[in-house]
């Protein structure tokens, strides 16, 4: 005969049974959640990294005359007055200043006091987001060969980390006796620091009065206004085999209700080429 079996075993062979079940059902969903939040932690990465891929606009320049302008921007256009995405549409490149200079002594509107554009990150990035090409300038206003190197220094750790396609120096004053021994100061540091396209924004005549030397900069640009009646009127009247043309500082590009700085490609090379070699994105 079988043994009576007792109710009190039955009932806690049921309560182990059944909590059994409830584990490995816990178990089972646990991992499953875990599977789905690696999985979706995989598709965010996933999605970040393809969202800072930014591609640049594809330019293919055969009449510098008809190109979209290139404009060059500082803190002084604001970028609570800008529509980037209008601005950015109507434009074939940008060059951003960065740095006012070590004569900057107290902020102002558009630098602070050290010298640095107040909004020089916000443009980069708002015109590269968007896929323009960005190349940066400073301002030049060392008053000695260390003054020049340092400024040089400063300007370099706050641009490269944005990959620019050109560094430009802007020399309008002379704010040393030497002012050629002081540019190619700031020239030969930018590339001691590792800048690779350095060009130098200057006037034809600061230039000749000053005896400043342009033949070891990887590309020129000249402002030449004519009428400054925000449209292009002639070619610079030089001999110098220059790059960019800043041909207004009274144009208007729709995006930015104000005036702005308009530059092309010299109408005397090839414009693609220029283009290409002005506003590539280094690798």
């Amino acid at each position: 005969m079988r043994k009576k079996i007792k109710p009190i075993f039955v009932a806690i062979f049921f309560l182990l049974f059944t909590g059994l079940l409830l584990l490995t059902r816990g178990i089972s969903q646990q991992e499953q959640a875990s599977s789905s939040t690696e999985a979706q932690a995989s598709t965010s990465s996933s999605s970040t990294s393809s969202s800072s891929s930014v591609e640049f606009i594809e330019v293919n320049i055969t009449n510098a005359l008809e190109m979209k302008p290139i404009i060059d921007v500082s803190g002084w256009q604001r970028p609570s007055e800008i529509d980037y995405d209008v601005l950015s549409a109507n434009i074939s490149g940008a060059i951003v200043r960065v740095q006012s200079g070590s004569h900057t002594t107290k902020d102002n509107n558009a630098s602070d006091e050290n010298g640095l554009d107040k909004s020089y990150q916000t443009h980069i990035t708002e015109f590269q987001s968007r896929g323009i090409p960005v190349a940066v300038y400073a301002y030049v206003t060392g008053n000695s060969i260390d003054s020049m190197k340092k400024e040089a220094q400063t300007f370099y750790e706050a641009s490269y980390k944005y990959n620019p396609t050109f560094y430009w120096l802007d020399v309008e004053e002379k704010t040393m006796e030497d002012m050629d021994a002081g540019v190619e100061a700031f020239r030969q540091e930018l590339i001691n620091l590792g800048a690779k396209n350095i060009g130098i924004y200057i006037g034809t005549y600061f230039m000749e009065e000053h005896s400043i030397s342009v033949d070891k900069f990887d590309a020129i640009w000249i402002p030449t206004y004519g009428t400054d009646s925000g449209y292009y009127n002639a070619a610079p009247n030089t001999d110098l085999d220059y790059d960019l043309h800043q041909y207004t500082s009274r144009g208007y590009v729709n995006g930015f209700a104000n005036h702005l700085d308009l530059n092309l490609i010299t109408t005397l090379k090839d414009p693609n080429e220029v283009y290409q070699k002005l506003f590539t994105v280094p690798e």
